[in-house]
């Protein structure tokens, strides 16, 4: 009985996903003659809506800790990878923000379309360090541009629990920029699963940590204090 009733919310949720994500998409593309922030805020509302509805059907809402760390500036969000929850949630937490994606998440209909008209920053990951010397080039073009940049160092949705490696994007795009870093922590894959259709109610914690400063800062060492304090953190949620 309890499999059916979060199967029934589950497919809820989903149902009303297809209808408002075409909607804001289009939206946002036809809002392309104006300024990357206003497109960035219409794509937040969407993620509003978004977390509305998941707490509506699926009884699935969130917590965030260390709000006061988040800077005044435009900084990178460099964050855990564990569900599609973070990827709504982080719009409506932080402020106006493009993603650093791979570039074949560009061709989705409809969102992949969107993210381009949010200028998106597309990464061929097989590029290797002329993609870092475009990371940068685009990372700093966003970055004046008032926009935060959220990257997810592992790359790819990780089980609650597993490790990967910290690729080292992220980190080298902070230090070439001397931008500062936020760490993000979260539990959301306890919740809503890499690829699960079915989402379990509950609270996830979503925990901000103390920015970092880059200026002096080597990449690898970067790099590995925020792999440092994202893990330890995990622990604690």
């Amino acid at each position: 009985m309890l499999s059916l009733i979060l199967f029934s919310r589950s497919l809820l949720f989903l149902l009303g996903m297809l209808v408002i994500t075409p909607l804001f998409a289009l939206l946002v593309i036809l809002m392309f003659p104006f300024s990357n922030i206003a497109r960035c805020r219409m794509a937040s509302y969407w993620a509003l809506g978004s977390l509305f509805w998941l707490k509506l059907t699926c009884n699935l809402g969130f917590a965030v800790r260390g709000r006061e760390n988040i800077p005044h500036q435009p900084s990178i969000i460099l964050c855990k990878h564990q569900s599609a929850w973070e990827t709504i949630a982080l719009q409506v937490i932080f402020p106006p923000q493009i993603w650093v994606m791979k570039r074949e998440l560009l061709y989705i209909p409809f969102l992949g379309w969107a993210w381009l008209a949010l200028s998106a920053i597309p990464i061929d990951r097989s590029a290797g360090r002329e993609a870092l010397k475009k990371l940068v080039t685009h990372g700093q073009d966003r970055l004046a541009k008032g926009l935060w940049v959220v990257i997810f160092p592992e790359g790819t949705r990780i089980t609650p629990g597993a490790r990967a490696k910290y690729h080292i994007g992220g980190a080298w795009l902070a230090t070439h920029t001397q931008t500062t870093v936020v760490p993000v922590a979260h539990n959301a894959g306890l919740f809503w699963r890499k690829n699960a259709f079915i989402k379990t109610p509950g609270t996830i914690t979503l925990s901000i940590g103390k920015p970092i400063e880059t200026a002096g800062l080597k990449t690898d060492a970067l790099n590995q204090q925020v792999e440092d304090w994202i893990e330890a953190e995990m622990l604690k949620l």
